[in-house]
């Protein structure tokens, strides 16, 4: 059984030139949408898994993360030996990346090795040009504190290659069994996010599905079409931004309800209440990016909605670590203001055709610009 998630008007039917086949749409203008359950209605590709296995890669990008990628990566490809493993090694140290390559050179990975930190979407996309380049056909997208057994990783890319036009994500778990993601959307009317679970109410506008970047699989074909990551979020929302450009190209979203992969998000993370804050670059990027993305996928009044509520989605954004957190420091408030001015920025930088590059990330500036290695997982 899959879970389609494809744009619905208000009144449940199909918008048309989205889902899996036809144009994009004519315009920015956001249509409302909703997930709509269904079961795979193309044929399943019939090769082996050995030989499906032996087309696929599986792309990893890792920052000051040697740690999980010995202890996840190295459980995932002896699984599955016949994929090939390629590592992004984002640069945080020389010890660190001596860690990465002594790892690559024992299990056999190869290795994409930038002299800096280039953030989530452009470190994929450096990965999935050596895999294409080397030959596969099929790219698995995997955080480095995310692991997929040998049975769900052949199913998740049975899906992928049965159907090259859509991007499949398996339902994904913790370590405990609790289901952490099947399936996310982006309310229009403001911005918020709700997962498929949630009981909370979603504001009249509709939704944007999207799918969660720590376990992804697709075609090398469709990945290439869309133009990879969009690399100027550095990190969080890219993958909402992929997901809308996957739809807007005519691609499909699946979630492949049989099959799991586990993620303990923020496996670096200290343990006990404390655990729970999330970091200082979580709190900027998820605030700030929201904003941009309003300014690359809605049309001017979706935009103006999205900037009136900035403070109180930047509010949200942090007490997702609790009110605890703030009883020890303020400094997630003075993040949160620093993100909303910054992604107003980006927003008039995006109208007046003055952002930069898709394929230049844009990083905060600043004493603390530099990421920790939990931010590396806490996707």
């Amino acid at each position: 059984m899959t879970a389609r998630l494809t744009p619905h008007d208000d009144h449940g039917r199909p918008v048309p030139g989205t889902g899996t086949t036809g144009s994009p749409p004519p315009s920015r203008e956001p249509q409302p949408t909703e997930p709509t359950e269904g079961t795979w209605s193309q044929p399943l590709c019939s090769e082996s898994g050995s030989r499906l296995l032996s087309r696929t890669a599986i792309i990893v990008v890792s920052y000051d993360s040697a740690s999980l990628l010995s202890r996840n990566l190295a459980q995932v490809a002896q699984a599955a030996p016949e994929a090939a493993v390629v590592v992004v090694d984002s640069y945080s140290g020389p010890q660190a990346r001596a860690d990465v390559l002594g790892l690559a050179e024992e299990h056999g990975w190869s290795t994409v090795l930038p002299t800096t930190n280039l953030g989530f979407g452009a470190g994929m996309n450096l990965g999935a040009a050596q895999a294409l380049s080397q030959g596969a056909e099929v790219l698995v997208l995997l955080n480095p504190d995310a692991v997929i057994d040998r049975a769900n990783l052949v199913r998740l890319v049975t899906r992928a290659a049965g159907n090259p036009s859509a991007l499949v994500a398996p339902v994904l778990t913790d370590s405990g069994g609790r289901t952490v993601s099947d399936g996310a959307v982006v309310c229009l009317a403001d911005g918020s996010m709700r997962s498929r679970r949630s009981q909370k109410p979603i504001p009249p506008g509709g939704t944007h599905p999207w799918l969660s970047g720590a376990c992804l699989a697709l075609s090398g074909e469709l990945f290439e079409a869309v133009g990879g990551f969009d690399a100027r979020y550095f990190l969080y929302w890219e993958d909402v931004d992929f997901s809308s450009r996957i739809l807007a190209s005519g691609g499909s979203l699946v979630l492949a309800r049989d099959t799991t992969a586990i993620h303990d998000e923020g496996g670096t993370h200290a343990q006990g209440h404390s655990a729970r804050a999330k970091s200082d670059t979580y709190y900027y990027y998820n605030i700030r990016n929201r904003l941009l993305y309003a300014g690359l996928h809605l049309d001017r009044s979706h935009q103006r909605r999205w900037a009136v509520t900035s403070l109180a989605a930047a509010r949200e954004t942090v007490l997702r670590g609790g009110r605890r957190q703030l009883l020890d420091s303020r400094q997630p408030l003075r993040t949160a203001v620093t993100a909303t001015r910054d992604g107003l920025t980006l927003l008039r930088q995006v109208r007046r055709g003055l952002l930069p590059d898709p394929t230049e990330p844009v990083v905060r500036s600043g004493p603390r610009a530099a990421p920790t290695d939990k931010d590396a997982t806490q996707r």
